[in-house]
């Protein structure tokens, strides 16, 4: 067994709840704005919007890893939830909370197991402020496109 460790990270973005959710809801699209993340696919699904089942591929500084992940919870324009079913072991929430002026706050809460290899080389204090570091700057990345006005079908 690895070390846990778990980042939260928070973005108040000008677009209601139901635009920020349908664009967060595009899985495949999330290599846009999430930088480490190389590549997400839908598992024999006919629709890829929410699928269930979706293979990841995050490369960053190096490392490589691949995992499946299952939505475990889903409340439509309020709530995710996932956890990985094999591979690097991670799971994680995101929120949307509507805001009275239209706007929306997303809230995400991601959590993984560092692998027992990298455990020793790896300050966890470190690699968790580079990690939430890099996670909001995704938030903010995802912002700017949803504020852009982007849709499945740009």
């Amino acid at each position: 067994m690895g070390r846990w460790l778990e980042h939260t990270v928070v973005s108040n973005i000008d677009a209601p709840v139901d635009q920020v959710w349908k664009v967060w809801s595009d899985l495949e699209a999330m290599p846009l704005w999430m930088s480490w993340i190389e590549s997400v696919k839908t598992m024999n699904e006919e629709d890829k919007v929410l699928p269930d089942l979706t293979e990841w591929t995050l490369a960053a500084n190096g490392f490589r890893f691949k995992w499946k992940a299952k939505i475990t919870e889903r409340v439509d324009a309020q709530k995710l939830q996932w956890e990985s079913i094999g591979g690097l072991p991670t799971k994680g929430a995101v929120r949307f909370y509507e805001e009275k002026d239209n706007s929306t706050v997303v809230k995400l809460c991601v959590s993984y197991e560092l692998p027992r290899v990298l455990a020793p080389i790896m300050e966890p204090n470190i690699l968790g402020g580079m990690v939430t570091n890099e996670l909001q700057e995704n938030i903010n990345r995802f912002k700017k496109l949803v504020e852009s006005g982007y849709s499945k079908n740009n």
